[in-house]
C-alpha cells in the first residue's frame, strides 16, 4: 500500500469537505443577514405606519376638537388605537442606533402634538402647528435614517424644491401667522 496515495486522499477529501462546510456556513450568514435586513425593513415600515395611522386621527380630531366629549381620551386612543407603542418597543429592540433614535424622536413629537389636541388646538391655530411642524420634521428624519441605512443613499428637502422638512416654508396657516399685523 502506498501511503503517499492515502494520505493525499484524505488530505484532498478534508480540504474538500471543509471548504463545502465553509461555503454553507457563509451561504447560510448571507441568508440569515438578508432574513434581518427584511425584518427590519417591515419594522420600520410598520413603525411609520402607525405614525401615519395616528398622526391622521389627531388631525380628524383637531379638525373639530369641538365635537369629541373627551378630548384626552380620544387623543389616547388615537395613539393606542395606532398601535404605536407595540411597534415602538419593537424597534428599539431591532433597530439600529440611527434609526432608533430618529424613530424615539418621531415618537416624542407625535406624543406632542397628541398632547397639544387633547388640550383643544384646533387644526388651523399657532398652537397645533407649532406641535405640528416640528413632528412632520421629525417624520422626514426618521425616514432619512431609515434610507441611508437600507439604501446609504441620502434624501434631502431640496430634492423635492422645500427649504426645511417641518413644512413651514409651505404652509399657510404658519405664513399667515408669521405676516406682520396691520
Amino acid at each position: 500500500m502506498d501511503w503517499g496515495t492515502l494520505v493525499a486522499t484524505v488530505s484532498g477529501g478534508s480540504i474538500a469537505i471543509s471548504g463545502t462546510v465553509l461555503a454553507d456556513y457563509l451561504r447560510h450568514r448571507r441568508e440569515d443577514d438578508r432574513g434581518a435586513g427584511a425584518r427590519r425593513r417591515a419594522l420600520y415600515l410598520d413603525f411609520i405606519r402607525a405614525a401615519g395611522v395616528c398622526h391622521a386621527r389627531l388631525r380628524r380630531i383637531a379638525q373639530d376638537p369641538d365635537a369629541e366629549v373627551d378630548l384626552e381620551a380620544a387623543t389616547r386612543a388615537a395613539m393606542d388605537d395606532a398601535g404605536i407603542h407595540e411597534v415602538r418597543e419593537s424597534l428599539f429592540l431591532e433597530a439600529t442606533t440611527a434609526v432608533a433614535g430618529a424613530g424615539q424622536t418621531m415618537f416624542e413629537r407625535l406624543r406632542t402634538l397628541r398632547r397639544v389636541v387633547a388640550e383643544g388646538a384646533a387644526q388651523d391655530s399657532p398652537a397645533f402647528h407649532d406641535a405640528y411642524h416640528p413632528y412632520i420634521g421629525a417624520v422626514w428624519a426618521y425616514r432619512v435614517a431609515v434610507r441611508r441605512e437600507l439604501e446609504g443613499q441620502p434624501l434631502s428637502p431640496a430634492e423635492f424644491g422645500w427649504a426645511d422638512w417641518d413644512g413651514t416654508d409651505r404652509c399657510a396657516v404658519c405664513r399667515q401667522t408669521a405676516a406682520p399685523r396691520i
